[in-house]
């Protein structure tokens, strides 16, 4: 395959009608490492809403939600109280890996990026444990610790960004019914955006 065609591949949208958990569930729990090497879990966050960012610095479509998209929903949700946490998943060598806790950090501070941390899941094990297929490919856990929404970010499936001021975002959406005490109108869209690159 010519490389052209290998970076359309890659670029190329995923689509998934298929739920990679159940709602109204407990989310799988994780022990992985943040950016600053501390280790992070999803027990120490019980009592506060989540939410779980799969992200690739290279996918085009992570570049359209980072034009200031994203940072606004992670500053807008931290301020409420909620758990942002960025989650990369890509093995080493492939699109999107971290080779450590600082290119992660550096990458934070080049995008203006706002998560509670960063989670460095190399091998794939958290990914693989929530069905992470795409980047991004979002998840929203309640206070008491049940999933109660994944998907896309917003039913836009583009790398436009353009087309982010007429989306609906799915994720704004859901932090907001959680904070009014409600199940999500939406608890399951389709992810978008590129493949996670996890470890052949």
């Amino acid at each position: 395959m010519s490389l052209t065609r290998r970076l359309l591949v890659a670029a190329a949208p995923i689509l998934s009608l298929a739920p990679s958990l159940a709602l109204a569930a407990p989310a799988p729990a994780f022990s992985v490492k943040d950016a600053d090497g501390k280790t992070r879990s999803l027990s120490e966050f019980k009592g506060k809403t989540v939410v779980l960012e799969w992200v690739n610095e290279g996918c085009p479509y992570v570049k359209k939600h980072y034009s200031g998209n994203m940072q606004a929903l992670q500053r807008a949700a931290t301020a409420d109280g909620v758990v942002w946490l960025t989650v990369a998943s890509s093995a080493p060598g492939e699109q999107g890996y971290f080779a450590d806790g600082g290119a992660a950090k550096k990458w934070a501070v080049a995008n203006k990026a706002a998560p509670s941390a960063i989670l460095l899941d190399p091998e794939g094990k958290m990914g693989m444990a929530y069905g992470a297929k795409t980047t991004p490919h979002m998840y929203v856990i309640d206070k008491t610790g049940q999933l109660v929404y994944q998907g896309g970010i917003d039913d836009k499936p583009t790398n436009k960004v353009e087309d982010i001021k007429t989306a609906k975002n799915y994720v704004a959406a859901a932090l907001a019914d959680v904070k009014a005490g409600r199940k999500p109108a939406v608890g399951v869209s389709k992810p978008y955006g590129c493949s996670v690159k996890y470890k052949a």
